[in-house]
């Protein structure tokens, strides 16, 4: 049985298909393709049907990963499908928390920064690129990247248990 997760911020144009492309690249990299499956959508459906923003494009290439993509908005229908429903900010996390219609959907919803130890203690927000520069999607990647081992730990042990 596969296992899903489903990244989502605000238009599915910036953070979100960032933290998709490198979560399915470290996906791959684990041997887990076959078992985990990998998405991304946002709360509001302003760039339904668009691309991924430029600059998420150019700092994904830059990073060695894929980044084709095309927006979308998550559905709250959508909960019964996840196993995990991965929030890059506390808003979203509070949209999507609105949206669940159950406890165990509720209970699905994490925080992305939540899963890496350098931020434990901190703020867990991924900030929005969007309204800045090129550095702004950088340092979007980097907190991304570090987050992403220990998600991969998570869905690893996830898929075991599954398994035993």
């Amino acid at each position: 049985m596969t296992f899903r997760v489903c990244f989502v911020c605000t238009g599915n144009i910036c953070r979100s298909p960032m933290a998709e492309h490198v979560f399915r690249a470290r996906v791959e990299e684990a041997g887990l393709s076959g078992l985990v499956e990998v998405d991304s959508a946002g709360t509001d459906g302003w760039h339904e049907g668009d691309g991924a923003d430029p600059r998420t494009v150019h700092v994904l290439d830059e990073g060695g990963y894929t980044s084709d993509h095309t927006a979308r908005q998550f559905r709250r229908d959508w909960f019964s499908r996840l196993d995990l429903v991965i929030a890059l900010d506390a808003g979203h996390q509070r949209t999507l928390r609105r949206m669940a219609a159950l406890p165990e959907d509720a209970d699905k919803i994490r925080l992305l920064r939540s899963y890496d130890p350098a931020a434990a203690d901190g703020d867990l927000d991924v900030p929005d690129p969007y309204y800045g520069d090129t550095e702004g999607f950088e340092e979007c990647l980097r907190m991304v990247e570090a987050a992403s081992g220990g998600l991969l730990d998570a869905v690893r042990a996830a898929v075991e248990g599954r398994a035993a």
